[in-house]
């Protein structure tokens, strides 16, 4: 059968129910069933809110609400997200405001650095991760066994060109340490399609392309609005086809074609099922750029600088890195640039869909008693 990728137009006014329909067109119950638990996996690429970077509350509202009004209950579906050297997943969800939805549908956020984690020894031959990790690959010990729902947004990104539903597994099936994997992005994330093959029973992946990612991403970005959502039970034939939207050719994508190939989906565009929308002609026209912090870790990972790797990346020394990247990105580039692209997003409808989220009451209910959580909420 042909990988289904639904892509559908979407405005504020109707935004929530046309997540519904996106999934619907996608044939989501056919894949999530309501028989097992689901992790719902949140996208949290910065923990301060810049449009396009994580996933948003619009998105999280539209496919929670639809999962509540299907066979799922907010004791069945778990929202996660994980902390990154330079991510905090309770920080993150109250500036991208994830909780107040949360709160809304009495659903739980599990940050993952509060569950425990197991070495889990995969069956399929690895391209890279075993060689990384030659301890064992510790994954969250809630997923196994669980099906997944991913939440990405379209963008692009230094590492490995664009990002979405493969990627955001990268965020959940690894530690902190993940950025050790960098040097090898493309091989890694064929990676996780082999082991998320192996440990959820179903996946399944909802797009946000409200407003999109043009540029240095995934942070740096220029947001542009494109009001596009999308859905498959495909990871790879998603990314193929919010690549080809974005205006590249998925299958010159490495880890695409490696996916592709490998037959862990379908990255070629004109053998996945397109339903909605007619995508034939559009082409947002972006291109992928490498932020100063992108630009630099790849010097010192495969170019130039690539003899200092072990010593400045993979010893004690290595603290050095997230710091320089959130006095780059949270003390400069923020202040100075970032601030004024969300100003001009803010003009936008999304932007005043978004004041409308942060304006609500701050959740209580559900997060109060504990120290962090109190931070966040």
């Amino acid at each position: 059968m042909a990988s289904v990728v639904s892509v559908i137009k979407t405005r504020p006014e109707t935004v929530i129910e046309d997540y519904k329909r996106v999934m619907e067109l996608a044939g989501w119950t056919t894949h999530l069933a309501g028989a097992r638990e689901l992790l719902l996996k949140l996208n949290l690429s910065w923990t301060k809110y810049f449009p396009a970077c994580s996933s948003q509350p619009w998105q999280v509202e539209g496919v929670l609400k639809t999962l509540l009004d299907g066979a799922y209950t907010r004791d069945t579906v778990i929202p996660v997200e994980n902390k990154t050297v330079v991510t905090e997943p309770w920080k993150g969800a109250k500036n991208n405001q994830w909780l107040p939805v949360l709160d809304k549908y009495k659903c739980k956020f599990q940050p993952l650095t509060e569950v425990d984690w197991k070495v889990h020894t995969f069956k399929a031959d690895l391209l890279k991760l075993n060689h990384i990790f030659p301890e064992g690959i510790l994954i969250p010990a809630i997923y196994e066994g669980r099906d997944i729902l991913h939440l990405p947004t379209v963008k692009t990104h230094g590492h490995s060109v664009t990002t979405g539903a493969i990627k955001n597994s990268f965020g959940g099936l690894l530690k902190e340490v993940r950025h050790y994997a960098h040097k090898y992005i493309h091989e890694v994330l064929v990676d996780l399609m082999l082991m998320q093959k192996e440990l959820h029973p179903n996946v399944f992946a909802v797009m946000d392309g409200t407003v999109a990612g043009d540029g240095a991403g995934p942070r740096t970005m220029i947001p542009v609005v494109q009001n596009t959502i999308l859905a498959s039970s495909d990871s790879v034939a998603i990314d193929a086809v919010a690549a080809k939207l974005m205006g590249f050719d998925p299958m010159e994508i490495p880890y695409l074609r490696m996916a592709s190939e490998m037959g862990l989906g379908e990255g070629r565009v004109n053998e996945i099922e397109i339903v909605g929308e007619d995508i034939s002609e559009i082409n947002f026209g972006f291109e992928t750029k490498r932020s100063f912090v992108i630009w630099g870790d790849q010097m010192l990972r495969r170019g130039p600088l690539r003899f200092l790797e072990k010593l400045l990346l993979h010893s004690p020394l290595v603290a050095w890195a997230p710091f320089a990247s959130n006095v780059y990105h949270d003390s400069f580039w923020y202040p100075t640039i970032g601030k004024k692209r969300i100003r001009a997003f803010s003009k936008t409808e999304w932007g005043k869909l978004f004041d409308v989220y942060a304006n609500r009451q701050p959740p209580t209910q559900l997060f109060a008693g504990d120290t962090e959580r109190a931070k966040a909420t």
